[in-house]
């Protein structure tokens, strides 16, 4: 028996996450395990608001917002499994470790995000996850991190 995997597309994305423009950095998650893992992806775009001043005439996404992109895959991972859309669930980093950056990113890239829970489970506030952003299979970052999430009273 295969297990059925969810996904997100923008609209549910913006049920679950507080962010939007210019700071939704996650266009749709796929392959959603549980809580377990997910594969997020960002379209990278040049009207983006950070390409005006990093750098002028060569356009590199920074790599905070790499990793903020995949804090907000693990946030929409998390958010589907536990059925936190319209639900005001809130998400604080606390730590990013180990985190890497191996390839520019720029406009016209596809930044695929692989994400894996690697502490936490439903009721828990604080989590843990592993992840690693690429471009066309090569590596762009890579980084644990840790996030607190502000859940509902109702969802505790």
């Amino acid at each position: 028996m295969t297990e059925e995997l969810l996904r997100a597309d923008i609209q549910l994305i913006q049920r679950i996450l507080p962010h939007r423009y210019p700071f939704l950095l996650v266009d749709k998650v796929e392959e959603i395990k549980g809580t377990e893992s997910a594969v997020g992806y960002k379209n990278v775009t040049m009207n983006e608001p950070h390409f005006q001043g990093h750098f002028p005439g060569t356009p590199i996404m920074p790599g905070v917002t790499i990793v903020e992109a995949m804090a907000q895959t693990a946030g929409v991972m998390v958010g589907t499994a536990l059925g936190m859309q319209d639900r005001d669930m809130l998400i604080y980093f606390m730590s990013i470790d180990k985190c890497k950056f191996r390839r520019k990113v720029g406009p016209g890239d596809v930044l695929r995000m692989d994400l894996k829970t690697l502490r936490g489970k439903p009721g828990a506030k604080i989590w843990k996850f592993g992840g690693v952003a690429t471009v066309d299979g090569e590596m762009a970052a890579e980084a644990e991190f840790m996030a607190m999430l502000d859940l509902p009273q109702d969802a505790v």
